[in-house]
């Protein structure tokens, strides 16, 4: 087991990549199970990927539940690690799992309940809706499922047991892989379940992630304990997992808010072009999702040592982070450029719909190099505990600037206004995202210089 001070003492390049690579390379599995996923729906036909394009804001939006609390439970962890609090450190483990429970079992009986109506609001085709309610209410079964996974996730990650979170990650997401043609298709002694089966598939690939996950819990324990006597919740603690918690979701379910605001204003002109929203979605986890493998390796680094007062260490942290996700994006926008119509081929047969993906591509993948910077920052932002500054710019990227942009593009230029839209806003929000974050730092030193 690793001493309770290396992630002050290690020397800051190999700590960040020994946190950051087994993310990233989970996070690249993670992305190459969205794809294959979407590769095997759209064998079912283009309804099909319609369907599930239409579902994905609703999912997409209960992964940042889980995702955006577990944030906030991995940083107040982070922070007292740092701070040498394992008392406390054990009670926002408790608390915080008690919580996201609560958020699992809500969110499963609303998200089944509204998809129909959800649904009926982008599409008039009854066969798209019966496909997406027919894969959401199977999806969404595994809701707390989700939710309790990504708490024990955030958990491994705050004590920097990157390597659990690695292999979890990939054995479910490996099953899904394998799972997917079999439940969808019917080989071998499996019936033929088509769009279910995919939902099907996912969700064992979520089960078996948590399973994992509390085996090794309770076969080689953590330095954070889920204890019964903190169970009763604490009015502070719960003020500070939502301080953090709330913004981070809020960052990630604003991508559900400006998916389903484009789909709305696309819809205007054929649903080709939502097909093709949806397609870019899944590919550009192949990009954003390893990118985010590199933030979720950093933000325990830099909650642990905002918390002991390096705060140079959380400087070079920051930059270099920011240095490899740039990495990360040009490589995107390469690919982007090089050969965008085999991308979306990957999802269509129609030649039509193949030029028009590759005209978006292209434009969108103009911002991915930018894009770094406010991910770098939101992410930094969310480690250093400063939630509210950090949902700032994803406000930016997401509903202030893409949307109204995107509108008025459209009403010019046609759907292309609405690719458009994607890299002005990254540039943008690129410039707030460097004001934002450096205004918070400065505040945060002289709350510490004022403390001391």
């Amino acid at each position: 087991m690793m001493n309770d001070t290396f992630m002050k003492e290690k020397p800051v390049l190999p700590l960040i990549l020994s946190m950051a690579l087994p993310m990233v390379l989970s996070m690249l599995v993670n992305s190459l199970y969205n794809i294959i996923d979407s590769f095997f729906v759209a064998q079912i036909s283009e309804e099909a990927m319609t369907a599930l394009s239409l579902v994905y804001p609703v999912q997409n939006f209960i992964n940042a539940v889980g995702i955006g609390f577990g944030v906030g439970i991995n940083a107040v962890i982070a922070f007292y690690l740092g701070a040498g609090d394992n008392k406390k450190a054990d009670q926002a483990a408790t608390q915080g799992l008690a919580l996201a429970m609560i958020h699992g079992v809500v969110m499963t009986v609303c998200c089944i309940t509204m998809m129909p109506a959800f649904l009926g609001m982008f599409t008039s085709s009854k066969t798209v809706i019966e496909l997406g309610v027919s894969y959401s209410v199977i999806a969404f079964a595994f809701t707390l499922i989700i939710i309790v996974g990504v708490t024990f996730e955030k958990l491994f990650q705050a004590v920097g047991n990157m390597k659990t979170t690695m292999i979890s990650l990939m054995c479910g997401c490996i099953t899904n892989i394998v799972l997917d043609p079999v439940l969808i298709f019917g080989y071998g002694p499996f019936p033929e379940m088509g769009i279910e089966g995919a939902a099907l598939a996912t969700g064992i690939g979520q089960a078996l992630t948590l399973a994992i996950y509390l085996v090794v819990y309770f076969v080689r324990p953590i330095r954070v304990h889920i204890r019964r006597q903190y169970i009763s919740l604490s009015k502070k603690m719960v003020i500070k997992l939502y301080s953090i918690g709330i913004p981070a979701t809020l960052n990630l379910a604003l991508s559900s808010l400006l998916i389903s605001a484009l789909n709305a204003i696309l819809a205007a002109y054929s649903e080709v072009y939502i097909l093709i929203l949806g397609i870019y979605y899944k590919l550009q986890t192949f990009i954003y999702l390893p990118a985010n493998g590199i933030v979720q390796g950093m933000r325990p680094l830099i909650g642990y040592n905002y918390g002991a007062g390096e705060n140079k260490r959380v400087s070079q942290i920051y930059k270099i982070v920011l240095c490899m996700s740039g990495i990360i994006m040009v490589i995107g926008t390469v690919i982007c450029l090089l050969i965008p119509g085999q991308l979306i081929g990957l999802f269509t047969h129609s030649e039509a719909t193949i030029q028009t993906g590759e005209t978006a591509l292209r434009i969108i993948g103009a911002g991915f190099i930018v894009s770094a910077v406010s991910v770098t920052s939101s992410g930094a932002l969310e480690g250093l505990g400063k939630g509210t500054p950090s949902l700032l710019i994803s406000l930016c990227r997401y509903v202030v600037v893409i949307i109204p942009t995107a509108f008025l593009l459209s009403r010019i230029f046609g759907a292309v206004g609405v690719w458009n839209a994607f890299w002005i806003t990254e540039a943008i929000t690129a410039i707030i995202s460097i004001c934002v974050y450096y205004k918070a730092i400065a505040q945060s030193r002289l709350s510490q210089s004022t403390v001391k």
